[in-house]
């Protein structure tokens, strides 16, 4: 936790807020922190769990003695908290399923903790990995997302491990400054306790810690991210040299490859926001997005929108906050959020779920404007029509791309790439021919012209030929012709308000719906 958030911690405790509640998965580092501003305050500070009831903080749950049984009861340890006349610090822990509204006697009994401990010297904090704040008392208790270890507090959690193990000789610790800032910023988002086993497990595997063992952090990162349920780690298979085309967008994230090193922030560049691809569908926006993280070299998270939102009342608007706590606690990394029309786009109709789905919005978009963390966030869209105009404002995004069919230049390194893929030279076929063609195809169908015309010639027990590729164009009906008047209208769209993802090329782009079927 920052010392800013330590400060602020100890303001309100001094100011006499009477109920805080920290979010956070490290209850014993909440507890070693707060006992450090009861010493600095002068208080005393005692914890409270339902399985040992109220204890001198740092007490060992078997070393606890009751004096009361009921205790344990939430009920009877905030009469305890009321009655009690010293200054003090109580923090009671996981108190997140007293607070559903079945429970509503401690709720009011909270209620009346929260009117008593204002006018005194007493403070009440309840500690949970989750927030769950009923309505009731959104007036009383000052909500406070702790924050994971930064680069300090994990630097001198290294340097612990590292001296308890300097006389080891088969250990071997290889860090120069760049290998330590590349390790400890692979840690972020790891609690302390994950940080240390992850750096004890590189020790006792490998013998040695160097940077080497940043692979090793991110698989812990991504155990973390599977666990959460609501993001998906996705390994970089994508390289930007698999992508056809499209080099006006593959030069913007070129030159922004280096902005989240230290040297960026010292020459005053700040961290990359975000792009949006808007374009046709099977052009390479999730291609993009993938080839991102490869070209960064930073980790790749998948938002899937579907999962935030649950059934039961306030869980989908927690599941956001908890997607985006998660991303920043990994960042610096890559957010791909996939075909957030679909996810979204309904937003602009009726909305019949009472408000959810519009407050789930409302708090990505503060966090996309507001957010410090360098979390780059990675929008693809085929439908630009059924979209919130808040999506599309200067501030969520640095950039906003359209990606439309490939011209004839980028239907040739399309078919180049697919080919070399499928272990055949390009030099062997007449590309002029089957580029002129493929006119209207995407990249995906491109990509299947390919793999159909191998099905071909594989069933007849020969090698792929042109004709075999030629053969695969004319069966094929490309989403161009299926979909000419939406493409019309998303190309007349981003005309004036979106960057060509591609650069102007000698070729025309493709028209719709027209296509010569002349190769035999």
């Amino acid at each position: 936790m920052s010392q800013q958030q330590i400060r602020e911690i100890e303001v309100f405790i001094r100011a006499r807020y009477p109920i805080l509640y920290l979010v956070s998965w490290e209850e014993s580092r909440v507890v070693r922190d707060i006992m450090g501003i009861g010493e600095r305050t002068g208080k005393k500070v005692y914890e409270w769990s339902c399985s040992a009831g109220i204890a001198p903080a740092g007490t060992p749950p078997h070393a606890v003695k009751l004096r009361n049984a009921g205790q344990k009861d939430p009920l009877v340890a905030l009469t305890e908290v009321v009655e009690q006349n010293e200054a003090a610090i109580y923090l009671f822990k996981d108190f997140h399923p007293f607070l559903s509204p079945n429970n509503f006697a401690v709720i009011r009994k909270l209620r009346d903790v929260a009117n008593t401990l204002k006018s005194s010297y007493k403070t009440l904090v309840l500690i949970s990995p989750f927030l769950n704040l009923p309505p009731e008392l959104e007036k009383d208790v000052t909500v406070i997302d702790y924050s994971l270890p930064n680069l300090t507090e994990l630097c001198e959690l290294l340097n612990e491990v590292i001296e308890q193990v300097k006389d080891n000789p088969s250990i071997h610790v290889d860090l120069d400054d760049e290998g330590l800032e590349e390790v400890l910023k692979a840690a972020l988002g790891l609690t302390l306790a994950e940080a240390e086993n992850v750096f004890a497990k590189a020790l006792v595997t490998g013998g040695k810690l160097d940077r080497t063992d940043v692979a090793a952090i991110y698989a812990e990162k991504k155990q973390i991210i599977r666990k959460s349920g609501l993001l998906d780690y996705c390994e970089p298979s994508v390289d930007v040299g698999d992508i056809g085309g499209l080099d006006s967008l593959k030069d913007w994230l070129r030159k922004r490859k280096l902005a989240f090193t230290e040297r960026a922030q010292e020459f005053g560049l700040p961290p990359p926001r975000g792009a949006m691809l808007l374009g046709v569908q099977g052009c390479g926006k999730s291609l993009c997005a993938k080839a991102v993280s490869q070209l960064w070299n930073l980790p790749l998270l998948r938002l899937d929108v579907g999962r935030l939102f649950s059934s039961l009342v306030g869980s989908s608007e927690e599941n956001i906050r908890r997607a985006i706590r998660i991303a920043e606690g990994i960042a610096p990394c890559v957010l791909w959020v996939d075909e957030i029309d679909k996810a979204f786009g309904a937003l602009r109709g009726t909305s019949t779920d009472s408000g959810t789905s519009q407050r789930v919005l409302g708090t990505f978009l503060t966090w996309m404007a507001e957010k410090c963390a360098p979390v780059f966030v990675v929008a693809t869209a085929n439908n630009i029509r059924v979209l919130p105009p808040e999506f599309l404002r200067k501030g969520r995004f640095d950039e906003i791309f359209f990606v439309d069919l490939p011209d004839a230049h980028e239907r040739r390194e399309v078919l180049i790439i697919h080919l070399r893929n499928r272990n055949r030279s390009p030099e062997a076929f007449d590309l002029d021919s089957i580029v002129e063609l493929t006119d209207g195809f995407s990249g995906a169908e491109l990509e299947q012209t390919v793999i159909a015309a191998l099905f071909e010639a594989f069933y007849e027990n020969r090698d792929l030929e042109t004709r075999d590729l030629a053969r695969a164009v004319q069966e094929t009906v490309p989403l161009s012709r299926t979909m000419e008047e939406e493409i019309k209208e998303l190309r007349s769209w981003c005309t004036t308000r979106a960057r060509n993802a591609s650069l102007p090329q000698a070729a025309e782009k493709p028209a719709l719906g027209r296509r010569k079927l002349e190769f035999t």
